[in-house]
């Protein structure tokens, strides 16, 4: 497992570097649209916790309007409009993301890095995500998504943990492909993304 975790990040290196080229136009006319529909900065950046927790700042397109109460734009809901929605769907809003992988602060699959404050929430079984980077994409994101209990995201997260390998990473990417493809799972029912997670109760402690 060692000896792989060592190679991925190389693959990691490689393929980012690589797609941040092929990608550039497309990076490019996406920030455009972005800027016309959303405006600037066309960069969503917020702090994430990784690999062992260590904070790092997550870059993506932009998908909502800021917070506005006096418009009534408060909820992520009020504030994702339908090319937000567009973004998503494709995952082109995480484009960016791609030089966090060339970074060191993600890699192409592993668990998705959430939100600094959920830290302090997670069991030690749900907090063992944080042994791995973070991914652009993960287990939990291809078996449902955002569809998923958060339960159920975490016990994904700690089985890729345990797993991890070239032959699941490939089969990650594949099933990734097909994901976006079919748009499956961008969003919790009745939310924007994800409900807030408020931690497990005790018997979810493994």
């Amino acid at each position: 497992m060692m000896d792989y975790r060592i190679a991925k990040r190389g693959l990691d290196v490689i393929g980012s570097a690589a797609m941040l080229v092929a990608a550039a136009p497309v990076m490019g006319v996406t920030a455009a649209l972005v800027a016309r529909n959303l405006g600037r900065p066309v960069l969503f950046t917020q702090d994430r916790p990784g690999l062992n927790g260590k904070v790092f700042k997550l870059y993506k397109f932009r998908s909502m309007r800021d917070v506005d109460e006096a418009a009534g734009l408060v909820t992520d809901e009020e504030r994702l409009t339908d090319f937000g929605r567009l973004l998503r769907s494709t995952s082109l809003d995480e484009l960016p993301s791609l030089v966090n992988v060339l970074k060191g602060d993600m890699s192409f699959v592993g668990p998705r890095p959430l939100l600094v404050r959920y830290l302090d929430r997670y069991t030690a079984h749900q907090a063992r995500r944080h042994e791995v980077r973070p991914g652009i994409t993960g287990l939990a994101q291809v078996s449902g998504r955002n569809a998923l209990r958060w339960e159920e995201r975490f016990d994904l997260d700690v089985q890729y943990v345990d797993r991890i390998s070239l032959t699941l990473d490939t089969r990650i990417v594949w099933r990734t492909i097909s994901a976006v493809l079919r748009r499956s799972g961008i969003s919790a029912e009745g939310e924007a993304t994800m409900s807030e997670f408020n931690g497990s109760p005790l018997l979810i402690e493994h």
